[in-house]
């Protein structure tokens, strides 16, 4: 019996340590690998939308659609996808937190313009033109550009160093009710939790509105292709989650003025990044752990 039990673990430590060691099938270089890739992206996304067109075609592209881009990004770690395609900053800030993952440098320019951000809202509602006031006004006054600098240096800072103030919600009177704002806080750094609260560039953002306009914020998070149809029923007053304008979103819901702009990247696997002999000792352990323990049953 004994024998058996260890058999099976060393058939299991050595499947761990030759899965760990396989590449993706195909390597991604630029857009013109993407025929025939297995592409992951964030649901509803923009990276969904630029992705569809590759699917379905005779090099035989797949996409997986993923509810979060790190659940996304973690099917490229484990070799289930070959890239991820998503906005630059959340790209950078899982490319920060995963060495061993990279950006494929201005590999989408050439296909791609420049992206938008709005605030979406329901059809004809009379708060687009008091929401696209209060942006000016925060654009002029130098705000928005606070909050975007804030933001991403407390997001990127490698030594915790910020040198610009936080936004901090201001103590005025707020006549005019709740203002529910939608979003998908697994978009790091314009929205994301911190200590159990979504905060980040569009939630700093929308409070300034709410405090420009007499309204007290409420955010509701909720999976991103959720957040157009939530806004278009009235769940929500506002959609706020990085949301790229487009012409086919247009057919929906209205558009603030952009307050940000953005632009579609790939995440590969880095060649270049080092194998760590730390996982590998650590497998040791626990196999010699679950031998002991499996000894006792």
């Amino acid at each position: 019996m004994k024998k058996s039990v260890f058999a099976v673990l060393a058939v299991f430590l050595l499947a761990v340590l030759f899965v760990g060691g396989v590449s993706a099938e195909k390597v991604i270089a630029g857009v013109d690998d993407l025929e025939g890739a297995k592409i992951g992206v964030q649901q509803g996304t923009t990276g969904d939308i630029y992705a569809t067109d590759y699917e379905g075609d005779e090099a035989g592209t797949t996409i997986s659609r993923y509810l979060k881009g790190a659940d996304a990004v973690q099917a490229l770690k484990t070799n289930k996808i070959d890239c991820v395609i998503i906005d630059n900053l959340p790209a950078l800030s899982y490319v920060i937190k995963n060495p061993d993952l990279m950006i494929l440098d201005d590999a989408l320019d050439d296909v791609l313009e420049g992206e938008y951000y709005g605030i979406c809202l329901k059809k004809d509602s009379e708060l687009t033109a008091e929401i696209n006031d209060a942006l000016s006004k925060l654009k002029a006054d130098g705000t928005l550009d606070q909050i975007v600098n804030y933001n991403t240096e407390k997001f990127f800072s490698e030594d915790g160093v910020i040198t610009t103030e936080p936004y901090v919600k201001k103590n005025v009177e707020r006549p005019n009710g709740v203002l529910v704002m939608a979003t998908n806080a697994e978009f790091a750094p314009y929205e994301y939790y911190d200590g159990g609260v979504v905060v980040g560039i569009d939630a700093d953002l929308a409070q300034a509105i709410c405090d420009e306009l007499g309204y007290e914020l409420k955010i509701n998070d909720m999976g991103f292709d959720a957040i157009i149809p939530a806004v278009e029923s009235g769940k929500a007053d506002i959609g706020v989650s990085g949301i790229t304008i487009t012409e086919d979103r247009l057919k929906n819901v209205d558009f603030t003025d952009s307050y940000a702009t953005a632009k579609q990247v790939i995440i590969v696997k880095n060649p270049e990044a080092a194998a760590s002999p730390a996982p590998i000792a650590g497998l040791l352990a626990g196999l010699g752990a679950a031998a002991l323990a499996l000894r006792r049953l």
